[in-house]
């Protein structure tokens, strides 16, 4: 891995993989909802979708057929805390990403009849997820757990907030927001150092403009939230307090997380789906922000079922607690870690992700071995340790589908009395 600054002191981080014919290219701004307000909500994202709308030098038909032309691929998505456009081509084809990318990313149209098509293709975007119980329970979550903080607001934002937005509103978001200092430019795949002379042509003159954004860590509210809608399932989620991308813990936190539910032999797929038959999906992740994060259990499943699903994950919770985990798991999840680490290299994709992300949120990276250095230096009393942590307040709620008494009435303060019992 290589890191380098253009003359501009644009941050450009590369990896060169000389057995591969692909390339994968990425600007990274670490701007996201949770840069925005009540009232811009969602301007990240719109943003996001303006880009590929037309510019100065190409048409959004150009930039479509010009991908389409040499085979390769171009998007872009929106985080809580980060935006990133990119490409994937053949090695050959670079220099055309990179000029098409660097036209949207510097002199998009914003053409305000493009985008009021657009705000229509993004309202029927949110009317398609909240069409989707086991995705919107999820936003429903962040709210319960942060409240008002943007943490807890939605990526794609509402129509309310979308339907008054201006060309100039966007720019002088961006001028706001994407600036030298936010960016980072990543790279991975069978490239030379003739790369830093088409970076520098086409990114060298990116103006050092705006502010970096700094937020107060959130408070975890630990709320419940019920939102009723005709559905042939219940999905529910709860969550705890979890870890931010730079705790020394986060192995510790990944690892417990594979042990309770994030894989088919986890003890809530093997009890609630294998055993008993209760749900079809079921599932624990942890989510990483630079100052926080949450640990989070989803099922989907029937209304007659829900409580007693419910009473199964609070028992399985209450068992880790008490007992912790066993070092057989330990040393799966260990396994299981390194392996998707070691299996995601065979990607030029998931590496130009990897040191954009590192790069962009903790200015540092980590080689393969120093990776495994730190999985392998995880404990049982680490884990230990950080289960008494984490399952030490109430947890936050959301459910999505049948509304009853019995579901509200559900005790979130349960994990924290049975250590007092």
């Amino acid at each position: 891995m290589d890191k380098i600054k253009l003359s501009n002191g644009l941050r450009v981080v590369m990896e060169k993989i000389p057995t591969c014919r692909s390339v994968s290219f990425g600007i990274w701004v670490k701007t996201g909802s949770r840069n925005e307000n009540e009232l811009n909500n969602g301007i990240s994202h719109f943003i996001e979708h303006m880009l590929f709308k037309g510019t100065d030098k190409y048409s959004a038909k150009d930039i479509a057929e010009i991908f389409d032309g040499i085979g390769g691929n171009v998007n872009a998505f929106t985080s809580k805390e980060y935006t990133c456009y990119y490409a994937k081509v053949l090695d050959e084809h670079l220099p055309i990403a990179v000029d098409v990318l660097s036209s949207m990313f510097f002199r998009s149209a914003f053409d305000e009849g493009e985008m009021e098509k657009e705000k229509n293709v993004i309202y029927e975007e949110i009317s398609m997820y909240e069409d989707t119980p086991d995705d919107l329970v999820h936003d429903l979550l962040a709210k319960a757990a942060y409240g008002g903080n943007p943490l807890g607001y939605t990526i794609i934002g509402t129509e309310n907030n979308l339907s008054p937005m201006k060309p100039d509103d966007l720019r002088d978001y961006m001028k706001q927001h994407y600036h030298v200092d936010n960016t980072v430019i990543s790279v991975a795949g069978n490239i030379d150092d003739s790369v830093i002379g088409l970076l520098e042509q086409h990114f060298g003159s990116f103006a050092d403009v705006g502010q970096v954004h700094t937020a107060s860590t959130p408070a975890f509210l630990g709320d419940a939230i019920f939102h009723e809608k005709k559905t042939e399932q219940n999905h529910i989620c709860i969550s705890f307090p979890g870890l931010s991308v730079t705790h020394d813990q986060l192995y510790s936190m990944v690892l417990l997380n594979n042990t309770i539910g994030g894989g088919m032999s986890s003890r809530l797929f093997q009890e609630i789906r294998e055993k008993r038959g209760l749900a079809y999906s079921v599932y624990s992740y942890h989510s990483s922000h630079y100052d926080s994060g949450l640990f989070t259990i989803y099922t989907g499943t029937a209304p007659k079922q829900t409580e007693e699903v419910l009473k199964v994950t609070m028992e399985m919770l209450n068992d880790i607690k008490e007992n912790g985990i066993t070092a057989a798991e330990l040393k799966k999840g260990k396994e299981q870690l390194k392996g998707s680490l070691i299996l995601s290299l065979e990607s030029t994709s998931s590496r130009m992700n990897r040191l954009g992300k590192n790069e962009l949120m903790l200015g540092k990276h980590y080689s393969m071995d120093e990776l495994i250095e730190r999985i392998e230096a995880v404990q049982l009393e680490n884990v230990e340790e950080l289960i008494h942590t984490i399952f030490n307040s109430p947890f936050a709620m959301a459910t999505v589908g049948k509304v009853e008494q019995k579901i509200q009435d559900t005790r979130r303060d349960q994990l924290v009395s049975s250590s007092a019992n």
